[in-house]
């Protein structure tokens, strides 16, 4: 009997509004856009991809001063979500000329190179290339 075959495949991100987030995501860091469904009510279903990864962003619209509240700051200030490419220097560099606020220097780590950078709303991210 083989295993399951299972994995996480999509992330909610909690935003202000879809389009602001897409063109951003879009703009800055190069993902494109999977899917965008009118789900009606004003909802929609908007998932980014980055390159071939199989992952997904899901872009879910805050409803209510609760999830308003959480717009930017999903993680109580922890890095939230990590970008992971194969030249590390290279991505830095285009994503400082893109304007992305980048919060510290980049770093050697047991794990890989990696610098936390803050998106449009606040959320931190890791850019990474990891050790091979």
């Amino acid at each position: 009997m083989s295993a399951p075959d299972r994995r996480i495949a999509t992330v909610a991100l909690v935003v202000a509004d879809y389009d602001e987030a897409a063109n951003w995501y879009a703009e800055k860091l190069g993902l494109q856009r999977a899917e965008d469904v009118d789900l009606g009510g004003g909802k929609r279903w908007v998932t980014l991809v980055a390159g071939n990864s199989g992952a997904r962003l899901l872009l879910a619209k805050a409803e209510g001063e609760s999830q308003q509240a959480r717009v930017g700051d999903q993680t109580g200030g922890r890095v939230f979500l990590f970008l992971e490419t194969d030249d590390f220097h290279r991505d830095h560099a285009a994503l400082l000329a893109k304007g992305v606020a980048f919060r510290e220097e980049p770093r050697r780590e047991a794990y890989g190179t990696v610098a936390v950078f803050a998106d449009l709303y606040g959320n931190l991210w890791d850019l990474i290339e990891p050790k091979r």
